[in-house]
């Protein structure tokens, strides 16, 4: 699927978890592009949803209505469960025109029944992204979902983010240890090797390459304030990931005190969106 306005042109994959395999701004690669034949999932490279949950959970465990469920561990060697369902199944596409497509995808996988509903939209302006996850279940569930964008990072790469809280990690990469922070403003001195969350985020960052071109996001709904910043050393990528709660936080009520997750009734939905453009 290819959608296009003005500079900007996306190429999304909807029967591989509707991942984006490239997204481009007057032919600069915005995203690091999925090779042909590659698996979305397995590489710095492309974006995918996260969903019903974002991040790590301890175990695999998630706790609905008393009763234990443990999601298959993805993260053998940390023993965590890692990123949702939603990136490994088929989406549908609803709509498609030349600039926008709206695509869903229906889980049902114990305690998680739901429905996520997706409208991607480029224009002039830049790209719009607007995500609606649905309890379709009986019962109070909680659900949380994000975006997982490998952004390409020439070597000087700038990002700027304000937060008013900052994590660290425990030996399973869990964050933990909630401290006061500003945010971030640096290019490789700051960023490499970082693998962090911030809470109490604006909904605001930009991105500046080394030429003095840039994006900027703007995150609204339930994205407006959690922010996962992920720079691996050896990898010319950075992601920067709005989320809509905390790591493991249905688990670590320190870390639901700074983004829980959303516990949705029958019908229910959370709603968030994304707008990125040049800055």
């Amino acid at each position: 699927m290819i959608l296009a306005a003005g500079d900007w042109r996306a190429e999304l994959l909807p029967e591989r978890g509707v991942a984006f395999r490239s997204l481009t701004l007057a032919g600069r690669d915005v995203l690091r592009r999925i090779p042909d034949g590659a698996d979305p999932n397995n590489g710095f490279h492309g974006a995918f949803i996260m969903a019903p949950w974002t991040n790590r959970l301890e175990d695999g465990r998630i706790r609905v209505g008393g009763v234990d469920h443990f999601m298959p561990i993805n993260r053998p060697a940390e023993g965590n469960a890692l990123h949702g369902f939603l990136r490994d199944l088929a989406w549908v596409v609803e709509e498609q025109g030349a600039e926008r497509a709206v695509l869903s995808c229906a889980l049902d996988h114990a305690p998680f029944r739901c429905t996520a509903r997706l409208v991607v939209a480029l224009s002039a302006a830049g790209m719009s992204f607007a995500l609606s996850l649905r309890n379709t279940g009986d019962a109070a569930t909680p659900m949380g979902m994000g975006w997982h964008p490998w952004f390409a990072r020439p070597a000087g790469t700038r990002l700027r983010v304000r937060a008013t809280t900052i994590f660290g990690r425990d030996h399973r990469s869990i964050a933990t240890g909630a401290r006061p922070s500003a945010g971030l403003n640096g290019d490789d001195a700051v960023l490499l090797g970082l693998d962090t969350h911030f809470a109490g985020w604006d909904g605001l960052a930009a991105i500046t390459w080394p030429d003095g071109a840039g994006i900027a996001l703007r995150a609204q709904g339930e994205w407006a304030s959690n922010l996962q910043v992920f720079a691996p050393r050896g990898g010319d990528v950075l992601c920067v990931e709005p989320v809509s709660h905390a790591p493991d936080a249905v688990n670590r009520p320190a870390n639901a005190a700074h983004g829980a997750m959303r516990v949705l009734a029958p019908g229910a939905s959370l709603d968030a969106s994304l707008m990125i453009h040049r800055c």
